[in-house]
């Protein structure tokens, strides 16, 4: 076994490398850029390695800088994680070259795998079933509109060397078709340095499953049972889980069968992933297999009681796999949502800059937080702005959403825009509830984007009461100041109305009888009764107690004279007034936001890449105005209405940020 070993990566995924390194009693070592000198991942390896500066290019990607770190600390294995460097041939081959392990399959398979036109011939070759398409090499276009043509719409347009949903396009047209050729084939060449693209026909109605698989290279290959991943944003996976709610016995083994024969043809070793595209006659077909470990491996470990990064490491130091295809059970069900710095309710713009507060909900035989971030540290712009890993486990899968909902509504995060909200209205679609999945549940359900009516419908009751108590509390301590008159007397009133986005509902409170927590109050709303109880302390973020029986957890923030709550995804605006403030307050005048309807705005933090108008020029609703990149993905910016440009107000080249003028309308 090795005593130490490598993290060539960064982040969450680095931070769960190191906990099981560590319990393995193995010694790390982490790698780390300009950005992440301070990150948690550094913090917590055993030996830290400055490789770079913090574009990933620069550092995370520069595979000769990584070798001599294994060479100068003596680590004897690299685990490469996700993205970056895990399903680069030349980086196992430059480890071997210098004799350093990979904790990963060796470069023949990596190679087979990672060209998703060879790696789907090779597939059809091992008997598994795959989607019709063309697989060789577009040369432009015009090629491309008529294979498209050939197949038939829908297609898919994809980079071969593609990956994490970059260089990704459906088209359903001839015009949809030459733009998304042009687009996935920029993306591919900016994030892969390889613009080769290939078309496959679109399956409607799909769903993402993929097959956990496990070998050894020894004799024993296994599969891990399924994950659903049908829940993506623009091909970027959102919630997994395990096992799916759609398979049954007979369709979950034929897909295992045919994930262990792919792996078998390429003597494939350690852990990876064979992802199929389901129909909804559970007919599959090969997508491609990532050869590496998965972002969302936790959820097979919650079900199967597995650690996957304990065996790939076993498998890379030449152990044979212990475990046998009959011993694989799946028990309960597992859940996992991908907690992102973006901002839901903006077209889930990435948002960068410091966690100001930063409290995940506490690990439990329930709850996993995978995290690598910390209170006080940095959401960078230079990498992926994943937050964490929230995992949550139940005996049957309701229980395990029921677990989610309560882990989101604990997850305190401040400093930075999140994701949340949308975590927690997926979690309470009751099409989501029921398991209709496909991988366009998230454009069918919420068409145009994420908004406020989207999160679950609540008991306004809820938060009525847990404003009125907590103010109550507040009222209490206050009244107990020291240096008081002598003879003064404060009394607490029990009539307040407490404002809530604007809606008044007056309220009575009175100490609840027979409390067994130190806080405990029937609040009279509209002429019902509400019994809170809690063992909430003044200055705690988190609420957590019981309303009439029911727990709850509500955020809280002190906001002015009055208080931010977040309970369910949604947040409310709360001032609890006396009547006669109340009364005032009634009449106080709403500033109207600033008119930015003659603008285009950046919708994101990026690089505006090019401008498709000049000033003068007449534009019709649609047109396409600039593109931007971020996270290097290309957004193309089109006219919202006709008008006419009145002034450039960027050029190409410049880095924008949110909310940035660059194009003014007359």
């Amino acid at each position: 076994m090795f005593s130490k070993i490598l993290i060539a990566n960064r982040g969450e995924i680095a931070c769960r490398v190191i906990r099981t390194a560590r319990r393995m009693g193995i010694k790390t070592v982490a790698v780390y850029s300009d950005a992440d000198k301070n990150a948690l991942h550094v913090e917590m390896a055993d030996e830290a390695v400055h490789i770079g500066a913090a574009p990933s290019a620069q550092s995370y990607l520069q595979i000769d800088r990584i070798v001599e770190a294994c060479r100068k600390t003596g680590a004897q294995a690299v685990h490469p994680g996700y993205g970056f460097l895990s399903e680069k041939r030349e980086f196992q081959e430059a480890l071997a070259k210098a004799g350093i392990a990979f904790i990963g399959p060796d470069a023949h398979a990596i190679q087979a795998m990672g060209d998703k036109i060879e790696s789907k011939k090779l597939a059809k070759a091992a008997g598994v079933s795959t989607v019709p398409g063309y697989l060789g090499v577009i040369a432009d276009d015009s090629e491309a509109v008529s294979i498209a043509r050939d197949i038939g719409y829908p297609v898919m347009i994809k980079a071969s060397a593609g990956g994490g949903g970059k260089g990704m396009r459906v088209a359903w047209n001839d015009e949809e078709a030459r733009e998304g050729f042009r687009s996935a084939q920029n993306e591919a060449r900016s994030s892969f340095a390889d613009d080769r693209v290939f078309v496959e026909k679109y399956i409607q109605q799909p769903r993402h499953i993929e097959i956990q698989v496990l070998a050894d290279g020894q004799g024993t290959t296994l599969y891990l049972g399924e994950r659903e991943c049908s829940i993506q944003r623009r091909h970027q996976k959102v919630i997994e889980e395990a096992p799916s709610p759609f398979l049954d016995e007979a369709t979950r083994k034929a897909m295992g069968e045919q994930a262990v024969a792919l792996a078998n043809a390429v003597q494939y070793k350690s852990a990876g992933t064979v992802e199929f595209i389901v129909d909804a006659e559970r007919n599959f077909y090969f997508l491609e297999m990532n050869t590496r470990l998965q972002v969302e491996h936790p959820v097979t470990e919650l079900i199967t009681g597995l650690d996957l990064v304990e065996l790939m490491i076993r498998v890379a130091a030449g152990e044979k796999l212990t475990i046998r295809q009959e011993d694989i059970r799946l028990h309960g069900w597992a859940i996992e949502s991908r907690v992102y710095a973006e901002d839901p309710f903006r077209n889930f713009l990435p948002s960068t800059g410091r966690l100001t507060h930063y409290r995940p909900p506490a690990d439990d035989p329930h709850v996993r937080v995978d995290t690598g971030v910390y209170e006080g540290g940095e959401i960078s712009m230079f990498y992926d702005p994943m937050i964490a890993k929230l995992c949550s486990w139940g005996a049957t899968r309701d229980a395990a959403i029921a677990r989610m909902r309560e882990a989101l509504d604990q997850y305190y995060i401040r400093g930075v825009s999140h994701n949340i909200p949308f975590l927690a209205s997926l979690m309470a679609n009751q099409r989501f509830v029921d398991g209709r999945l496909t991988t366009n549940f998230i454009a069918e359900e919420y068409p145009n984007g994420f908004h406020a009516s989207d999160l679950p419908p609540e008991d306004p009751a809820v938060l009525v009461a847990v404003a009125a108590v907590i103010h109550r509390c507040l009222n209490d301590r206050d009244i107990q100041i020291s240096g008081k008159m002598p003879g003064t007397r404060a009394k607490v009133r029990d009539d307040w109305v407490v404002v809530v986005d604007g809606t008044q509902h007056p309220v009575h409170l009175s100490p609840a009888p027979d409390s067994p927590q130190r806080v405990g109050y029937t609040v009279d709303i509209a002429g019902r009764h509400h019994t809170v109880w809690s063992d909430w302390q003044l200055g705690e973020p988190l609420f957590r107690g019981t309303v009439n029986g029911q727990h709850v957890c509500v955020q809280v923030d002190r906001v002015g004279i009055g208080y931010r709550l977040h309970h369910s995804g949604s947040q409310a605006l709360v001032k609890v007034l006396t009547p006669k403030a109340a009364r005032y307050d009634a009449l106080m005048p709403v500033k109207a936001p600033p008119d930015m309807s003659k603008f285009l705005l950046s919708p994101m933090p990026g690089l505006l890449v090019s401008l498709a108008v000049t000033e003068g020029q007449e534009v019709k609703a649609g047109e396409v105005l600039a593109v931007v990149e971020a996270m290097k993905m290309e957004n193309i910016l089109r006219a919202a209405q006709d008008g006419t440009v009145s002034k450039i107000h960027a050029a190409p080249g410049t880095s924008l940020a949110v909310d940035q003028k660059i194009v003014e309308f007359a």
